[in-house]
């Protein structure tokens, strides 16, 4: 493998001023597009790599993303955005974005611009695949849209590429390779697959050598995604993890990897997304069912599991003639404690019926937070405050459940999945993060 790149921060009293000047509050509360400092060439990162050939294209890639970056700079001083949108398409603007005018003009030079390249190395079932279905559904339909024939993103060939996918899935390795007569070690052959992996490329390729794969990302929604780039530090400093488990007490770095969502896809069609009941119907307080495992739910079952409070419904498993579904979608807010971890699929259940979404973590970085303001459409209760769950929820007033139920229902395109996908759909919000990261990283030859 080529030695190890340097990182060369550079301060820019330009940028600097710039900020100062367009980047603070026009509206105190959602002005900003806060992107891992995507407007900020004041800590842009100038990496030095080693190869020769082909500058010419590593220029006009550097050209393309710095006219992104201008556009987006654009937008945001100007307060309106160009966008490629049809009329009656899908707009996003509204409150529950930090800042549309950015959002909108990134997403739309990231469809025009953004091209990625997917290493063919590998072989099925522990590449190139993931699962469809359950709690992990994420990751494979990631992995499936980025190996799909017409994926407009997809790099012709590497030369051309803004980033690099290592299609690599950890659920399939563990469904594979995992066993508990040899559970001892497990862990550190899963960490060496990836990293031959990596070696691999980077001796046939100068992609991951120019970079130190800062502009590579691999896709995980298993609880055991971080654990891959645990062992070598050095080796996966700077490659872009998008996870699930996007605990910071866990490594996740949220300046260089991506939260995503976690859903749980069904065994015969994509999820269903509704409205779910009217507001106005939505007899239950808050509900929540699951198994009692972790520190956060032991505390939720501990004060509110006995169900002798018919406001705060919760269960472990429910009776034959209760329907999950139904019981989300009368509920006027769904608890979303972790268990384990902090990855949970209750988040986008409770979007994909209307559900205020009560967010009991610790250490959580939420999905797409460059860009949405949880605040506008969710509740975030410490777990300190578990005991006091009833009296916070009574505190709104029902008027703002209203608003933020209907803002609910406007994020729900951005937790969807569609097969292709669509314009600021999951795939498109996953891969948007990815995008907002590389448009930060300049490749320089020096």
């Amino acid at each position: 493998m080529a030695a190890s790149t340097k990182f060369y921060i550079t301060i820019s009293l330009f940028s600097l001023l710039f900020l100062a000047i367009y980047l603070f509050p026009w509206n105190k509360t959602h002005n900003l597009l806060i992107v891992s400092n995507l407007l900020s060439t004041s800590t842009t990162k100038f990496l030095q790599h080693e190869a020769k050939p082909n500058i010419k294209k590593k220029l006009a890639i550097e050209e393309q993303l710095a006219k992104a970056r201008g556009k987006i700079h654009k937008a945001i001083v100007e307060k309106r955005f160009a966008s490629n949108q049809k009329n009656g398409s899908f707009i996003p603007i509204g409150t529950m974005y930090k800042n549309s005018f950015a959002f909108v003009q990134s997403h739309t030079e990231m469809m025009q611009t953004f091209k990625i390249w997917t290493y063919k190395e590998g072989d099925i079932p522990l590449m190139h695949n993931g699962p469809m279905k359950s709690i992990y559904s994420a990751e494979g339909h990631f992995i499936e849209e980025m190996e799909r024939n017409g994926n407009p993103l997809a790099a012709k060939h590497p030369d051309e590429a803004h980033a690099f996918f290592i299609p690599i899935s950890v659920a399939k390795i563990v469904h594979y390779l995992f066993t508990p007569a040899e559970a001892y070690g497990f862990l550190e052959r899963m960490q060496t697959i990836f990293e031959d992996y990596i070696d691999i490329i980077s001796q046939r390729y100068p992609y991951w050598n120019r970079s130190n794969g800062a502009d590579h990302f691999f896709v995980s929604c298993h609880d055991w995604g971080p654990i891959v780039s645990r062992n070598n530090p050095k080796l996966f400093e700077n490659l872009i993890r998008v996870l699930c488990n996007a605990n910071t007490s866990e490594g996740f770095i949220p300046m260089r990897d991506v939260s995503m969502t976690e859903i749980n896809g069904p065994y015969n069609s994509i999820p269903n997304v509704s409205g779910g009941q009217s507001p106005h119907n939505r007899s239950i307080l808050a509900f929540f069912a699951g198994g009692n495992h972790g520190v956060v739910r032991n505390k939720l079952f501990q004060h509110w599991g006995s169900n002798e409070d018919n406001d705060i419904q919760v269960y472990t498993y429910l009776q034959e003639n209760q329907n999950y579904t139904e019981l989300l979608s009368g509920s006027k807010y769904c608890l979303c404690p972790s268990g384990y971890e902090v990855a949970s699929a209750r988040i986008t259940e409770a979007i994909y019926v209307g559900c205020i979404p009560v967010i009991i973590k610790n250490q959580y970085v939420l999905p797409y937070s460059d860009v949405l303001d949880w605040s506008q459409f969710s509740v975030q209760v410490p777990v300190t405050k578990i005991p006091d769950l009833k009296r916070i929820l009574e505190d709104i007033p029902f008027s703002k459940y209203l608003e933020m139920q209907k803002r609910v229902l406007e994020v729900q395109k951005h937790f969807t999945v569609h097969i292709p996908a669509e314009n600021f759909d999951v795939f498109h919000m996953i891969l948007h993060s990815v995008w907002l990261r590389r448009i930060n990283i300049r490749l320089l030859k020096f």
